[in-house]
């Protein structure tokens, strides 16, 4: 059975996508096979990495390790069965192709609430919420008081995690590992930091996930996307020499896969 991986929440320009792809290029670096589902069927931001990625490989004549994107199959509705939702029966079809070939499924969702978004979380091995460091986001996991000390209740999308645990449990299935990551780190604003490192430990305990690092907010993350390239693509562009910023951004994906721990994975850049 391949290990399925989904990175989600439910507010956009957190960085799911280029977590997506730096998390599915990293495996297969190392050799994993890695298939990707992009659910986010209007914006495709994880589907245009990846074929911004082929396009520049056959233009620079290049072959990169590279994660095997799907669409999700159409389907004929006499293919349905009574009462069967078209969007649940096209992400099983998806699955069920990917999972005899591969590894690890990665499956990327939109920054909103969707039915697939909702079965997807409920397929997920590892859960990965990217979260920028702010209150803001931190309100899509929980309410919390003004002062940001006190956790007044779980919001919509930790009950939408915790709906996804019910039906796993309900199935006989292993419980989700779910990890927060603070993703988009600021240089400034030491109070935020740990305003918001306090409140996500408290939460953590509270509702059951683990807090990793993410990306700091960087501009190489934003060059990359139009080649589709990632960090660990960088020398074999011809960078042999990686500037102060970019060996910490190789350094925080190494730290990433690390605290994300999935089966079989030692991070080897």
């Amino acid at each position: 059975m391949a290990h399925i991986i989904v990175v989600g929440n439910e507010k956009g320009g957190a960085g799911k996508s280029t977590v997506s792809m730096h998390i599915a290029t990293a495996l297969a670096r190392m050799g994993k096979r890695v298939g990707v589902l992009d659910l986010d069927l209007r914006q495709k931001s994880f589907g245009r990495y990846v074929e911004n990625r082929r396009a520049f490989m056959a233009q620079a004549g290049l072959d990169l390790p590279t994660p095997n994107y799907h669409e999700l199959p159409e389907i004929d509705q006499s293919e349905l069965k009574p009462g069967e939702n078209p969007y649940d029966h096209r992400l099983s079809a998806a699955i069920a192709s990917l999972e005899p070939d591969h590894d690890f499924i990665m499956i990327d969702c939109p920054g909103s609430h969707t039915r697939l978004s909702q079965v997807a979380h409920s397929l997920a091995d590892t859960l990965i919420t990217p979260l920028n460091d702010s209150f803001v986001d931190f309100d899509l996991l929980a309410k919390i008081d003004g002062e940001g000390k006190k956790i007044q209740g779980p919001s919509v999308y930790s009950e939408m995690v915790w709906n996804a645990r019910q039906l796993r449990a309900q199935a006989g299935l292993k419980p989700i590992d779910w990890i927060v990551l603070r993703n988009r780190l600021g240089a400034q604003n030491m109070v935020n930091k740990e305003k918001m490192g306090k409140a996500l430990d408290m939460l953590s305990k509270r509702i059951g996930f683990r807090v990793a690092p993410g990306f700091n907010e960087r501009v190489i993350f934003r060059e990359l996307f139009p080649r589709g390239l990632t960090l660990l693509d960088l020398k074999d562009i011809g960078i042999s020499s990686l500037n102060i910023s970019n060996v910490a951004a190789r350094q925080e994906l190494r730290d990433l896969i690390k605290a994300v721990d999935l089966p079989g994975v030692e991070p080897d850049f």
